[in-house]
């Protein structure tokens, strides 16, 4: 297995001041920034667009990790790329043509992604798998941060994880909703590349975002 990801979720920073959040997430040893991008339709809750994500992108040089849970997703896609964007999460039942909609995003020169819910199948994914640079698994119900872990998805982890290796992909596995510490460590044996992680990084141990990176991708 390669070395673990962590791409901090942006949700449970202090909003009133992301660029310094995310310049002090870079310090800390971030892989990547992950952001969620949330419509109030899609889920029940409003997050941030394009706008705001353009003008972070003057911060810092770590990838742009977007997860789009909006609907109908392929109006947005070029809003999302333009702004700076480096890979585009999406949801199957966010589009009618998710081959199609995939396309569109590596149009862009962009890395797709496509994310599960934690109801949604599976194989929803498989057969776009060879097109794809990353499978999100959500651990949570999408739309609000701080949620309690759903063990069960565990169990698509490892699927696709023998999927994936089986084929000889280069398809990264990410897993979000509620991983703390103790759950990583599941989350990193059933086989994710990617750990995404919000309160554990930002409110863990005084919120000591170096330590707590570290112990995420170690422990």
């Amino acid at each position: 297995m390669a070395s673990i990801k962590i791409s901090p979720s942006i949700l449970s920073a202090d909003f009133s001041r992301l660029g310094s959040e995310i310049q002090n997430l870079e310090k800390a040893d971030a892989d990547l920034i992950h952001i969620d991008v949330m419509d109030g339709h899609f889920v029940p809750n409003i997050t941030i667009g394009p706008e705001v994500i353009k003008k972070l992108r003057k911060y810092t040089s770590l990838p742009f990790d977007v997860h789009l849970m909006i609907s109908p997703v392929d109006n947005f896609i070029k809003n999302f790329a333009d702004a700076g964007a480096d890979i585009i999460t999406i949801h199957p039942e966010a589009t009618s043509d998710l081959v199609s909609s995939i396309k569109k995003i590596k149009s862009y020169n962009k890395k797709a992604g496509v994310s599960l819910n934690p109801e949604t199948p599976v194989n929803k994914v498989m057969p776009v798998l060879n097109l794809i640079d990353l499978v999100l698994v959500m651990s949570v119900n999408p739309g609000f941060g701080g949620q309690k872990f759903i063990k069960d998805v565990l169990k698509k982890v490892t699927i696709l994880r023998k999927e994936i290796d089986s084929k000889k992909l280069k398809t990264q596995i990410e897993i979000d909703g509620g991983i703390n510490f103790e759950n990583a460590k599941m989350a990193k044996e059933a086989g994710v590349d990617i750990l995404v992680s919000g309160t554990t990084i930002f409110e863990g141990n005084g919120g000591n975002l170096k330590k707590n990176i570290q112990l995420l991708k170690t422990g």
